[in-house]
């Protein structure tokens, strides 16, 4: 994959999936460089070596099961906080391997903000869902995380300029979203807990 701008779009791509589903990501984006679906830049292209994508596919399992129970999916974010974010940092870092090291510096910390970004809105989206008695909707939203991850890597890799206009986009998104987010998480936590303690 040639072009600065195209390497910038798979590295943005990967920070971004990485923040809401760092193992399906590195799996699908593994799969297609191995089957030659895909040519990943710079040091990504180890993704396609098969201990790499077995090691995501089990961490994958594991973390399908724990998505699906709203006490360990809100354990398990809050955890892969320290796991998703650096991750995403050197995801991007890893695309621009060729390039110089100011770039790469530049690249792993784009990467882990992009990597925050849509770890952040999971998370915070994920643990409002969870507050929810009923199993159905926190089911749903993994089921919806899952398909845009693995549809993202596809995207990722076959048009990953356009890949940059989505991450811009959804940025922008969370930067008008996030503290109304924030605002009704506090409440219905409020609620949850006057509700306990009464």
């Amino acid at each position: 994959m040639d072009g600065w701008l195209a390497t910038l779009g798979v590295a943005m791509g990967s920070a971004w999936l990485s923040g809401i589903n760092l193992y399906a990501a590195v799996a699908t984006l593994g799969l297609l460089e191995h089957f030659g679906l895909a040519h990943l830049p710079g040091d990504l292209g180890l993704l396609g070596r098969w201990w790499v994508i077995s090691l995501a596919v089990v961490l994958y399992l594991i973390e399908f099961v724990a998505d699906k129970v709203p006490a360990v999916d809100s354990l398990w974010d809050a955890t892969h906080t320290f796991i998703r974010i650096p991750a995403g940092a050197v995801l991007a870092s890893a695309a621009f391997a060729g390039f110089e090291p100011s770039v790469r510096i530049a690249a792993f910390l784009l990467g882990g903000g992009v990597a925050f970004g849509s770890h952040g809105a999971k998370a915070a989206t994920r643990t409002g869902t969870n507050l929810s008695p009923e199993p159905v909707s926190n089911v749903a939203l993994s089921f919806i995380e899952d398909f845009l991850v693995v549809g993202g890597s596809f995207l990722v890799a076959s048009h990953p300029v356009a890949m940059i206009a989505i991450v811009v986009a959804f940025l922008s998104a969370v930067a008008w979203l996030f503290p109304k987010i924030l605002r009704a998480l506090r409440r219905r936590l409020k609620g949850a807990f006057t509700k306990c303690c009464t």
